[in-house]
């Protein structure tokens, strides 16, 4: 019971250092600002982060963390090179979709992560990045796919799904799930594949 207390309570810290890290940039957010925004004092704050610095990171490392698992799981599941690198895709996308603050957030304020954080992140970045790109070489070489360069490809597709962050709406024209599936149709398309709607 108190693990889930203090891992609500974290949690708790983290949703309002992203509102205001998003609405005020990380320089013009204070911990105090937090700590009146929860209702507490700063030192609650400190109880579970060390320093603002360790609270951004905590903001910013699950996104790629999960977006790596989303890939994985897709690469890993069942059926056809299409098929897997659609649920790779689809999953993927609703993280970027479901997580647009915090992709925003690590976007503006990478600068001021620590060394130690932003070499985490690298790698994990460069791990789903290989993940992409085998999942790729695998379809080429299965027939599925033309695609003549399957590390650009691998990198403009990460790309173009990440940048959704800036633009999509959650009001928006499309709903969550229409959403993905034609980002998923749309990788599909530029790798050579049919679309799978």
């Amino acid at each position: 019971m108190r693990e889930e207390i203090l891992a609500y309570k974290r949690e708790r810290i983290l949703e309002e250092a992203v509102k205001l890290f998003y609405a005020r940039g990380f320089s013009g957010t204070t911990l105090d600002d937090i700590a009146a925004e929860l209702g507490v004092t700063k030192p609650f704050i400190y109880t579970h982060f060390r320093s603002k610095v360790e609270l951004l990171a905590a903001l910013c490392k699950p996104t790629i963390e999960m977006s790596l698992a989303a890939v994985s799981e897709g690469a890993e599941s069942e059926g056809t090179a299409t098929q897997r690198l659609y649920r790779a895709v689809v999953g993927f996308t609703r993280v970027v979709l479901q997580r647009q603050a915090n992709i925003a957030i690590f976007f503006r304020e990478e600068k001021n992560l620590s060394q130690q954080a932003l070499d985490e992140i690298t790698a994990l970045r460069k791990q789903f990045d290989r993940v992409l790109s085998q999942m790729l070489r695998a379809g080429v070489e299965a027939g599925e796919f033309d695609i003549p360069d399957v590390n650009l490809a691998a990198l403009a597709i990460g790309g173009m799904i990440s940048w959704a962050y800036t633009w999509h709406r959650a009001n928006g024209r499309l709903p969550m799930d229409d959403m993905v599936a034609r980002m998923g149709d749309l990788a599909l398309r530029m790798v050579g594949a049919r679309p799978m709607q």
